[in-house]
């Protein structure tokens, strides 16, 4: 069976986002820094694509000409399509190494679960260093 066109205008569509949007687009490539940190940034990447057509012509569907079920040839009719497709991208961090270790820098605001998260490395630190103390004091 014949190819419908449809199919190659998703097909080119496809191929043409695929060629926008790589692995680059969503982790870009690292940036080194006068002072030696190495800065990456990080996209969030949405599209959509939307595409249609119909073949117009007579009201009657001769798509295939029968003869004793058998089909003779098929019938063309003009076909017309189009479509649509569309990028977002959006900046919304950064990952940043540096002789101080690695963090990673976020754009937008964040939630207070966010935010809490992102705190439980620098208190495990704080609680470690106060038993830390304790247990010398103890021992003195």
């Amino acid at each position: 069976m014949a190819e419908h066109p449809i199919n190659n205008i998703m097909d080119t569509a496809m191929v043409n986002i695929k060629e926008m949007i790589n692995v680059d687009t969503i982790i870009g490539n690292p940036v080194d820094t006068p002072d030696g940190s190495v800065i990456i940034p990080v996209s969030k990447v949405s599209f959509g694509l939307a595409a249609g057509g119909a073949e117009y012509g007579g009201d009657v569907d001769f798509s295939q000409q029968r003869s004793d079920d058998k089909v003779i040839a098929p019938v063309k009719y003009p076909f017309a399509g189009g479509s649509g497709a569309g990028v977002s991208i959006s900046p919304t961090a950064f990952i940043v190494s540096n002789s101080q270790g690695v963090q990673l820098m976020q754009i937008s605001e964040c939630s207070a679960v966010e935010n809490l998260v992102n705190m439980v490395p620098d208190v495990m630190n704080k609680v470690n260093e106060l038993i830390i103390k304790k247990c010398d004091s103890d021992k003195g």
